[in-house]
């Protein structure tokens, strides 16, 4: 294994990668996760014990796509992505060795529910897992009598905090991700990217920062009356200081979106109606940094918490990874003070963005 890991594997082939699948995250205080996770945000439990839950949304059939596990620093284990067949993961171990990453094989999975596996310590610093077998449970989809208000439907997306954006996205291309949206500026300093395999506006999204670190894991509803129930309900529980940012709609994405943060300060986003990207010829979208409508479209200054604070990822030995600071300008320090409150970028007073671009 080489000491600077490889970000392209050529003439190696990468696996062929369907979604991303299920987190695990390390909390502190497994019942007052318990609480936040299925009390609150109406989680379901597929199996729990003294020390691990896991959970899934309603419309979910594989074992589960969120792993709380008790431990003494709060952090994420593993960010899971599922491969399209079998073959795929001797295809991911193979590439990620070809690339000097650290791999580690489990032909019987590392956690319930899953089986044949690899997890490696990607070019990023980041714990990746790659699985095809599953265990099926039960689809929960009509089962209407369970719904809540908030009803959370399907995991959605990852989002990563790296120091150094475009490395990220030349890695990410290499096993597969196509960008659909990203910020930059006129120096051409890339602040973030979004990243996906399925055929929503991501799977994974690169944020420019201090990392590798999690910025959140986020789930979908099914429309934007379910965010609001939730932030209700979390009024009515005297819980809204969880809220951390929100409710509102993206630029970015066009999502409506609301962050909170656990008991630990994992921080997660529900999230709902973004849009369509699988055609090959989807346009690009990049936004300009200056335009405070890409973060929230309402023209809401963003909280500096959501560009600083991130949980910590754990190395394949389940140590702290450490983290590195981003030598390029933050999107913080571009956009939070004298035009934190702009709608436009400099010198465009109609659009903030722009449509069609292609990498």
């Amino acid at each position: 294994m080489t000491s600077t890991p490889a970000l392209t594997a050529p003439g190696v082939t990468p696996p062929d990668i369907v979604r991303c699948a299920y987190a695990e995250l390390v909390v502190t205080d497994l019942a007052a996760a318990r609480e936040f996770y299925v009390d609150i945000l109406g989680l379901t439990v597929t199996y729990e014990d003294a020390d691990t839950i896991y959970l899934r949304t309603l419309e979910e059939f594989i074992h589960h796509n969120l792993v709380l596990r008790t431990g003494p620093v709060a952090a994420a284990a593993v960010l899971a992505f599922r491969v399209r067949t079998p073959e795929d993961v001797d295809r991911a171990e193979t590439y990620y060795q070809a690339l000097g990453c650290r791999t580690e094989r489990r032909p019987g999975g590392f956690v319930r529910g899953i089986g044949d596996a690899v997890r490696v310590t990607d070019p990023l610093g980041f714990p990746y897992e790659f699985f095809y077998a599953v265990d099926h449970v039960e689809r929960l989809a009509w089962r209407y009598d369970l719904y809540t208000p908030g009803a959370l439907v399907r995991l959605d997306h990852f989002n990563q905090v790296t120091p150094d954006v475009p490395r990220g996205i030349e890695y990410l291309e290499g096993v597969g991700f196509r960008v659909t949206e990203d910020i930059e500026d006129d120096e051409g300093i890339v602040y973030a990217a979004w990243m996906r395999r399925k055929a929503t506006v991501h799977d994974t999204a690169l944020t420019g920062g201090a990392g590798p670190r999690m910025h959140h894991i986020a789930f979908a509803t099914h429309e934007k009356h379910n965010i609001i129930a939730i932030c209700d309900k979390l009024g009515a529980l005297r819980r809204s200081d969880a809220i951390e940012r929100g409710p509102g709609r993206h630029g970015v994405s066009n999502a409506f979106y609301l962050y909170i943060l656990d008991p630990d300060g994992h921080r997660i986003e529900i999230y709902t109606q973004d849009y369509y990207t699988g055609d090959p010829d989807n346009p690009v979208v990049r936004w300009d940094v200056h335009d405070n409508q890409r973060r929230d479209w309402w023209g809401n200054p963003v909280v500096p918490s959501w560009y600083t604070d991130a949980s910590l990822v754990l190395d394949l030995d389940g140590d702290p990874v450490p983290v590195a600071e981003r030598e390029e300008p933050s999107e913080m320090a571009v956009t939070i003070g004298a035009d934190g409150f702009s709608y436009t970028r400099e010198g465009d007073t109609e659009h903030g963005f722009k449509l069609g671009n292609q990498l």
